[in-house]
């Protein structure tokens, strides 16, 4: 006699689940955190190895690529915190994928789909630029880390105007407001900042002026906590979503509470 086969009510059950505003936070802070901890250590530890350049003169700060990838344990900090936020990052892209096929019209489209590429190849390039170091591998840390640059910002360009011109829906709830709000400010920060920072570093090797480098270094920092603060408002972007798993869907979206 066979015996009948029953399946679970209510679809495939759900493994776990997490807010995506606490999963924006734990993303970002691997990135956030491992930053902080390898310029505090340099400046602590490594203060006069990584704040030189070859003006040889004084220097309160080192740059990010000394930072992060020219001593220990700096270097395998970062990395560490770079694999680790790596494939969540491809995740939230592909979230992203969805959510402007949701909310972005057809003629915007093709936006919306070179905005996705771009945060992708971003992320690739963070990753190229963190394993492969100034010191060790020269020009392929430069080719990642001008990949990077000019990924990101056009990513935020085309994100911020996205969420400002594109939508099916033009009228926005106050968290979208809030998004668009900050989109725009991190992006135009990050963009003044960039442009500071290409500054002092030309005229750092131009005239080796003292506290010049610097100055770089500070706002070449902002640029980094820009660019992350502008992911990070992903949070509010999906804040009434929670990251779901299953075994029959994957990683996907549910409503927060369901």
């Amino acid at each position: 006699m066979q015996l009948p086969q029953y399946q679970r009510l209510g679809g495939p059950q759900t493994l776990f689940s997490i807010s995506f505003g606490r999963f924006s936070v734990i993303i970002v802070s691997l990135p956030f955190f491992g930053f902080i901890f390898c310029v505090a250590y340099s400046v602590l530890f490594f203060f006069k190895q990584s704040t030189g350049t070859h003006c040889h003169v004084f220097n309160l700060l080192p740059s990010i690529s000394a930072a992060i990838g020219n001593y220990q344990p700096q270097r395998f900090v970062w990395q560490l915190c770079i694999v680790l936020h790596f494939l969540p990052r491809l995740l939230i892209a592909r979230m992203y994928l969805k959510h402007y096929e949701d909310i972005i019209r057809m003629n915007r489209r093709g936006f919306a789909y070179l905005a996705v590429f771009l945060n992708i190849l971003e992320n690739f390039a963070l990753l190229g630029l963190s394993l492969f170091t100034s010191i060790d591998s020269y020009e392929i840390h430069k080719n990642c880390f001008v990949t990077f640059i000019a990924a990101s910002e056009v990513y935020m360009l085309i994100s911020y105007f996205l969420n400002k011109n594109g939508r099916k829906i033009p009228e926005l709830n106050k968290i979208e407001e809030k998004s668009l709000k900050y989109k725009q400010r991190l992006f135009l920060i990050n963009v003044v900042c960039f442009a500071l920072a290409g500054y002092f570093f030309v005229r750092h090797n131009e005239y080796c002026e003292p506290m010049i480098y610097t100055f770089f270094a500070f706002f070449e920092y902002i640029v980094v906590f820009t660019n992350m603060g502008f992911h990070m408002t992903a949070y509010w972007d999906f804040s009434m979503l929670s990251l779901a798993f299953d075994w029959i869907n994957g990683f996907h979206f549910i409503p927060t509470g369901s």
